[in-house]
């Protein structure tokens, strides 16, 4: 059955409606839940449940709250830790030696292990183990080995990890989980309103590569994140275009378009499980101020194409 999610953007405060009726209209039936950590990105340490820092969302009751809602919806659940370092990729964090990577990840399992509690407690369908930690995959494979051995005997669900789209082939551990996750942030073309034409044109070298790899790991492809600002040239460096926002022309073709190309190129692939759509405002609460340009479809012309895709192919 194929994956239609949504990554949900915590909110800052308690709902004051419940956010996931405009979700499950769209024809979505899963939702990536993302309680955010904190780290420095210098020191070996990890900040999570701290109230100064946490949005109510965040929070063990906003994450169970946010459960019975999506099951409230018969919405299937996804918790997907992130950790967050102001000003700096998660992917860039490394330390010098192997003691300051050890008390990283004694504070990190802690965080997984916290949220594996709460996906038992409410039975829920999957845990992302991690997103883009791109020289902790590659270099500390055994921490991660030995992570997923602790979450298998304590949780029964499905187990991914989200590899950046440049990284996914180098993560080590591929076989001890159940998807092969990837932050689908695939550059198309810098072209401003791209035809659907033109990117399916440009997704075939990489619907190539995923479906070899699939094939070589025997393992299906999740696309863990995918979206696209609703900005000129939204399909192409999406790293290089956030930075520059503020200066770009709202253009939702742009983004309509290349939704409607993915979905072309991909859902009804053998070997792709689906995904989750970076990302959805509940309420509009907890956007960074630029809605309207921002990766959210709410609202937008490619919120009609996300619809049909959804409700026309299971």
């Amino acid at each position: 059955m194929l994956i239609k999610g949504v990554n949900f953007v915590a909110p800052p405060e308690p709902f004051q409606s419940d956010p996931m009726v405009p979700i499950k209209q769209l024809g979505i039936d899963w939702i990536a839940l993302i309680p955010y950590a904190f780290s420095s990105g210098n020191r070996p340490e990890l900040h999570y449940d701290v109230n100064h820092w946490q949005w109510w969302g965040e929070t063990p009751e906003g994450i169970r709250e946010s459960i019975r809602l999506a099951r409230q919806n018969k919405l299937n659940v996804m918790l997907k830790p992130h950790v967050y370092i102001h000003r700096k990729w998660i992917g860039d964090l490394d330390f010098d030696s192997d003691s300051a990577w050890s008390l990283w990840e004694q504070a990190y399992e802690k965080y997984i292990l916290d949220i594996a509690a709460i996906a038992n407690e409410s039975q829920v369908e999957m845990i992302c183990i991690g997103t883009e930690i791109k020289h902790s995959a590659e270099r500390r494979p055994q921490f991660w080995r030995k992570l997923i051995q602790k979450l298998r005997k304590i949780y029964s669900g499905k187990l991914c990890y989200s590899a950046n789209w440049d990284q996914y082939s180098t993560v080590p551990f591929w076989n001890e989980l159940d998807y092969i996750g990837i932050s689908a942030y695939f550059p198309l073309t810098d072209e401003r309103t791209p035809s659907k034409e033109l990117l399916l044109e440009k997704w075939k070298p990489w619907q190539s590569e995923l479906e070899m790899f699939s094939k070589q790991m025997q393992k299906p492809i999740l696309f863990t994140e995918y979206g696209y600002l609703s900005v000129d040239s939204c399909a192409g460096k999406s790293w290089e275009l956030e930075p520059n926002v503020d200066r770009l022309q709202v253009n939702e073709q742009a983004q309509a378009n290349a939704f409607d190309a993915l979905y072309s190129a991909f859902w009804c692939k053998p070997y792709f499980a689906g995904g989750f759509l970076w990302k959805w405002f509940p309420e509009m609460k907890g956007h960074e101020g630029y809605p309207e340009k921002d990766y959210t479809p709410q609202g937008k012309l490619a919120e009609s194409i996300i619809k049909h895709w959804n409700e026309n192919h299971k």
